[in-house]
Order: C-alpha cells, then sequence, then structure tokens
C-alpha cells in the first residue's frame, strides 16, 4: 500500500479513485471503467510532476524521510555480492544502526558501511532508527582500518536524522567516536565514496562522509541540523522548520553549488520510494563510475584531493 505525504493528500485522491474503479470492475465484469481508470491515471501523473517539479526545502526532507525509500539493507542486497558482515567495535557492543561488511561490487572486493533505519516497527527499533550509538561509530573505524590495511576502496551509505543523543551513548564518548571516524575518514589511503540515500544528519552523518566523492539521491538532504532542532534553537518554536529548512541550504542542488557534494544522483518522478528498480540501477551506475575514476589514483592523491576538497567547501558559492 502506498504511502503518501501530507503534500501528496490531493494525488491519493485521484489514484484512489482510480483504483477504485478498477476493484469494482473486478467484482463485476460486466463493468467497463478502465477509459475512466486511465484519465484518472493521466491526471495523477500530470499532478505527481507538479508537485515534484517544484518541491521546497521542507518538502524534500519530507521526501528524504519517506518510509519506503530504499534503505541500506536494501542496497547492500541490489547492488552488492558476497555481503559478508562484520560485528562488533571489539570494546563494548555491536550498534545495529550501523551495517557494515566485506562485498564485491561489480566482482571488485570493497567495504561498505552504512546507516540502517529498518523498515517496520520492530526492525525500526531494534537498528534504533538509523541512529547509531558510539559503539557503532568505533566499528565504522575498525572496518575503515581493516579496508586501509587489505586496500579495499571503502563505499558508505549515509541515511540518518544523526547521532542518538542519549545519556548512555553520551557517557561512552559519542562526540569522541564522531570525531574519530571523521578523522579515520580522512586518513585511510583507499578510495572512499559517500551516498546520502535520504537523511543525512548533523555529525552522525559527517562521520561516514568525509569521502573523495560524495553524492546525494536527488531528493535527499544533508545538514549540520535537522530543521525542526534548528527552529528550536533560533526561534524557539520547532514549527517553524519550514523557514529553517530555506536557511539551512541542505538539498542537494544547493550543496552541488557550495561543493559539499559532487554528484547529484537522479530520482524517479515522485522520488526513489515510486520506483526501487530504478533508483538502485541510477545508484548503481554513479557508483561505478565514481569508483573507475578514483582506482586510477595513487594514495598520496587520494589523500590530498580530499584534504583539498573540505578545505575548499563554501568557497565555490562564496565566491558566486
Amino acid at each position: 500500500m502506498q504511502n503518501y505525504l501530507e503534500f501528496e493528500k490531493p494525488l491519493a485522491e485521484i489514484e484512489g479513485k482510480a483504483e477504485e474503479l478498477r476493484a469494482l470492475a473486478r467484482q463485476n465484469e460486466a463493468m467497463d471503467v478502465e477509459k475512466e481508470a486511465q484519465a484518472l491515471d493521466k491526471k495523477a501523473e500530470n499532478m505527481l510532476a507538479e508537485l515534484y517539479k517544484t518541491l521546497t526545502p521542507w518538502r524534500k526532507c519530507q521526501v528524504a524521510r519517506h518510509p519506503d525509500r530504499p534503505n541500506c539493507k536494501d542496497y547492500i542486497a541490489a547492488l552488492f555480492k558476497e555481503f559478508t558482515p562484520l560485528a562488533g567495535d571489539r570494546n563494548f557492543a555491536d550498534d545495529h544502526a550501523i551495517m557494515g561488511g566485506l562485498a564485491r561490487f561489480n566482482d571488485r572486493p570493497v567495504m561498505v558501511i552504512g546507516h540502517e533505519k529498518g523498515h517496520d516497527t520492530k526492525s525500526r527499533i531494534e537498528r534504533n532508527f538509523g541512529m547509531a550509538r558510539p559503539e557503532g561509530y568505533r566499528k565504522a573505524i575498525r572496518l575503515m582500518d581493516l579496508a586501509d590495511r587489505f586496500g579495499l576502496p571503502i563505499i558508505t551509505l549515509v541515511d540518518t536524522k544523526g547521532a542518538y543523543p542519549g545519556r548512555g551513548a553520551e557517557e561512552r564518548g559519542q562526540s569522541e567516536a564522531i570525531a574519530r571516524s571523521t578523522e579515520k575518514c580522512l586518513q585511510v589511503k583507499v578510495p572512499l565514496i559517500s551516498i546520502i540515500i535520504g537523511e543525512g544528519g548533523s555529525g552522525g552523518a559527517v562521520a561516514f562522509a568525509g569521502a573523495n566523492r560524495v553524492a546525494m539521491l536527488e531528493h535527499s538532504v544533508y545538514s549540520v541540523i535537522s530543521p525542526e532542532g534548528c527552529a528550536s534553537i533560533l526561534w524557539k518554536d520547532a514549527n517553524k522548520m519550514r523557514e529553517a529548512a530555506e536557511a539551512l541550504r541542505l538539498t542537494a542542488q544547493d550543496l552541488l553549488k557550495l561543493g559539499v557534494c559532487d554528484l547529484i544522483i537522479p530520482e524517479p518522478m515522485g522520488g526513489a520510494q515510486r520506483d526501487r528498480k530504478t533508483t538502485l540501477a541510477n545508484v548503481s551506475e554513479a557508483l561505478e563510475k565514481m569508483l573507475a575514476d578514483l582506482l586510477l589514483k595513487t594514495p598520496k592523491d587520494l589523500l590530498s584531493e580530499r584534504r583539498k576538497k573540505f578545505l575548499d567547501i563554501g568557497s565555490k558559492g562564496l565566491a558566486a
């Protein structure tokens, strides 16, 4: 069953009516409603194109958070072969909000790491809604070290509201773990590619995105704080999230101009959740091109280019 966002409610009514007509026809074979249903389909298609042609930053946040978007687990299952999960930080526990392990991408050995939000109530609770604790980031550091030792390219899939802010996480050194994960991204001598597949929030996302190439899906977002959190701080009112989303410049289009991301991966009309197969194919194609380019570079070049990339962030936007 299709889940509709708040701004898609008029679309839901039209598509619902088309489905009702077809359901009646299935119950009564004498009824011929296909012409009327196709007219409604066409109207819905035009409305969908109109809605997604001019998405505001806040609506893009809603699309990025859509519960039906492909998540980390979906990408790993579709794009990688022989995935072997690796668990634990060798210190405290295994954080299920972070998936990681050895795999093959187009028959090339790689290390893949990502945030996993879950797909239903049970899995979302188990995965802590993709909000990692310190042990999750320390697991990621361990896997990046392993990849660096064996010369394996690293691919990270970012989809989190941010690191978990609970008391236990803070007691176990949340900020230190995030900082060291960010540092490790900047130190590895192998190609590092990061793809923002949904919501890239706060340091919890940055910890995986200190990459040679940062790509974003067309309707994904990436920001130092959520619009609600920003509004609560600036205006003491979380309901001003729309104004905050505008000010944060968190869309893929804005971040490409600022030099924060290097590539926008197109999504099907209506977002990744409406056509998973096409979305996965688009990500695979982009990943293949980025990886082929980076594999031609020496470890020294990878390090120096990565350093320069992050020192130059914002300069393009400021110059403009």
